[in-house]
């Protein structure tokens, strides 16, 4: 079967192999080493003075920043079933907190961030995704982010980038906190969560960190010692040195470039077959396209054609499909998975096959 879910995504043989070596203690010199080298190469990736690393799933990684970041009030940013979780955390703690709500296909608009936090000093941070992957948008982060510094300069503006690090270079220059997870384009196994810090975020962080297991306090003393304060995800954190040392050896400017290439052909390619991308301001990391039968299609691709890609949730759960580009993804997975809807699309009496979406794909991949 060929998985092209937007995560988990595909985890390349060679990371097996090197998760596949006996387990090693995690209080020892020698995963010290192992957990220092990847502290150097996370932070190279993140842009970003100092980076954690938890045992959890990405969520983890959002409650702490919710828990450790915002002391009086958060914004949060809804245009999915992601940005609508942060604000289920803040309600989880009886944190107070405003929530901008926009439809799933639609970004945050700059101005909208800017006046609220204008008229409401009692925000001190603000939460939004860089990719809403619930239905592959791409909200305007970094424009975000530095017009609501220039506001007020001690806001901690942190942005859930679980399906984006790893797939564009994220411009951290104004953001305090970079989320990520490694079942996404670090194609790892579900369950570490990283987060990329900045200095001011770290300042904060050692002043007043709350809560037990999720104290980004007691964690960052840990980990600038290159150990955990509670027992480490060893075997993860071996995976993701073997990958990142995969992607630094290659270069991650390469990574991105092939992602953005391979994003793009692949909406070209959909949009030729007459079908929907479904976010106004798509992200690299998927192709998400609404269509009434994306249910049917989904279904077609995976019995038929042993090609696995997600569906939607909540009220697009039947009309949407989204086809993963995060990753090592090759370009012929893509252009079976192109060539799979193509083929659903004359099963279900939508358009007879001609190969256009191979055409297409193969034009843009190659210019």
């Amino acid at each position: 079967m060929l998985l092209l879910t937007p995560g988990p995504t595909p985890v390349p043989e060679d990371i097996r192999m090197a998760m596949s070596e006996p387990t090693i203690h995690h209080r020892t010199p020698e995963f010290e080493e192992i957990f220092g080298k990847t502290r150097v190469l996370l932070k190279e990736l993140f842009n970003m003075p100092e980076v954690l690393m938890l045992a959890s799933s990405g969520t983890g990684a959002m409650e702490a920043c919710v828990l450790n970041l915002c002391h009086a009030k958060a914004l949060t940013i809804n245009s999915g079933k992601f940005g609508e979780r942060f604000g289920k955390i803040c309600e989880s703690y009886g944190k107070d907190y405003t929530e901008l709500k926009q439809d799933w296909d639609t970004p945050a608009s700059v101005e909208d961030v800017v006046d609220t936090v204008k008229n409401d000093d009692k925000i001190d941070a603000v939460f939004i995704q860089v990719c809403e992957s619930a239905g592959g948008l791409r909200h305007p982060v970094e424009d975000i982010a530095k017009e609501i510094k220039k506001i007020r300069p001690n806001i901690m503006v942190i942005a859930d980038g679980i399906t984006a690090v790893g797939v564009e270079k994220v411009d951290t220059a104004n953001i305090d906190a970079l989320i990520s997870g490694s079942q996404k384009a670090l194609m790892l196994p579900p369950g570490l969560a990283l987060i990329g810090l900045s200095n001011q975020a770290v300042e904060i962080i050692e002043k007043s960190g709350v809560g037990y297991y999720l104290n980004l306090k007691t964690e960052l003393k840990a980990q600038k010692k290159n150990t955990t304060a509670y027992t480490a995800a060893t075997t993860l954190i071996i995976g993701l040195k073997a990958m990142l040392e995969k992607l630094h050896a290659d270069g991650f400017d390469k990574l991105y470039s092939d992602t953005k290439k391979r994003s793009f052909a692949t909406k070209r390619a959909l949009e030729a077959l007459g079908l929907k991308i479904f976010p106004k301001s798509p992200a690299d990391a998927m192709s998400a396209v609404y269509d009434e039968d994306a249910a049917k299609i989904r279904k077609i691709l995976k019995t038929k054609y042993r090609v696995n890609i997600a569906g939607g949730q909540d009220h697009v759960k039947t009309t949407l499909f989204r086809i993963n580009h995060m990753g090592l993804v090759h370009d012929y997975e893509t252009a079976w998975t192109l060539n799979a809807i193509e083929m659903a699309l004359e099963e279900i009496g939508r358009r007879p096959y001609d190969g256009t979406a191979n055409a297409v794909f193969t034009k843009e991949i190659t210019k």
